[in-house]
């Protein structure tokens, strides 16, 4: 909306991961060099970790476009809350591996066979596995196991694993033990300072073309880092918002008070605040009468603190990752039924059959 007004060529602060926009801040820099690290051993284990929005899935894709697609086959894991049962068949998927039909023991072997193929052709197997967090104890296991892969003194796949924080505590579970030992290299992506911060809005800036138009005055940097604690994620979409209002306004400069009305705004927006009726009272709750010793939503008021931390959760979301997992909810959700109302009405059928009269 507001590009062609500041005459550039595309949209600086999207949220959504983009290669393109990558910004090598001194840990993002660190991150990288751990997985090219990894890449050079080409055995064993790396782990990332880092704060929602910190820039892990970005780092992870960057990556992948400086690999060579003659040495290195990579399979990316993004959806990983499944069990020991279902991760193996991602894999295999995520490397193009058939797997219908296929019990354990078939899968391995079909993925063993797979992965002995790319290594007779000279190539490497790499999986990395995004929002790691999510995977279940066993499912980790699992992946350990097809470490275990090799051709005479060779690893044949190699992973990365990539998630928040928990994941280091998931880590340090005894049954993590062995994987523990099979980790060569361990980083955790942490957020930039005041300067990056400032570093990273001009970077995303001129890749789009950008000739100070609008202008973020010093102050504006200053509380630009004091909302978002140098969080990329939190940086686009409170700068989008910034260039949004700017636009409306009609400016061409970003100051420290138009950041603070932005803040201001966002925190209002998620502001779990009592909402007041015409005669100035809260109005009341219409969802029935409360139990004893239940808490009443309209007369819970949150610290502005608290309400500032979600607004910057909520600004963090990734909207069009949530809405299209909710349209394959509702698309399977929808095939179920259908399925499910078939075999009602054969059932039917059947029952109809047997209750007629025989000559």
């Amino acid at each position: 909306m507001y590009e062609s007004y500041f005459k550039l060529r595309a949209k600086p602060f999207q949220l959504n991961p983009d290669p393109a926009f990558f910004y090598g801040s001194r840990g993002h820099r660190r991150a990288m060099a751990y997985l090219e690290y990894g890449l050079h051993q080409n055995e064993g284990f790396i782990v990332v970790t880092g704060e929602i929005g910190a820039g892990k899935t970005t780092l992870v894709r960057s990556l992948l476009e400086r690999l060579d697609p003659g040495k290195v086959i990579a399979a990316n894991l993004v959806s990983t809350q499944v069990d020991q049962n279902d991760i193996l068949r991602m894999v295999a998927v995520a490397f193009g591996v058939p797997s219908r039909g296929l019990d354990k023991a078939g899968l391995l072997l079909a993925l063993e066979t797979y992965f002995v193929s790319l290594a007779a052709a000279g190539k490497r197997a790499l999986l990395i596995v995004d929002e790691a967090q999510n995977l279940y104890e066993e499912a980790v296991e699992e992946l350990r196991m097809l470490s275990n892969f090799q051709l005479e003194d060779h690893a044949l796949l190699q992973s990365f694993l990539v998630g928040q924080p928990e994941f280091r505590e998931v880590m340090q579970s005894p049954q993590m033990q062995q994987l523990r030992q099979r980790v060569i290299a361990s980083y955790h992506l942490g957020p930039m300072d005041a300067e990056e911060t400032r570093a990273y809005i001009e970077h995303r800036l001129h890749h789009v073309g950008w000739e100070s138009d609008p202008v973020f005055a010093p102050a504006a940097f200053d509380a630009i880092y004091g909302y978002t604690g140098g969080i990329p994620r939190r940086i686009n979409a409170l700068c989008d918002r910034l260039m949004l209002s700017a636009f409306l306004a009609e400016r061409h400069e970003v100051s420290g008070e138009d950041v603070r009305e932005i803040v201001a705004e966002l925190k209002e927006e998620f502001d779990p605040a009592p909402r007041k009726g015409t005669n100035g009272k809260p109005v009341p709750f219409q969802g029935g009468a409360f139990a004893p010793g239940s808490i009443d939503p309209a007369r819970l008021v949150v610290p502005h603190g608290l309400a500032g931390q979600v607004a910057g959760m909520a600004a963090s979301f990734d909207v069009q990752r949530i809405e299209a997992r909710i349209a394959g909810l509702e698309h399977s959700l929808s095939a179920t039924l259908d399925v499910l109302n078939q075999l009602l009405a054969a059932v039917r059928r059947d029952g109809t059959t047997e209750d007629s009269p025989h000559d």
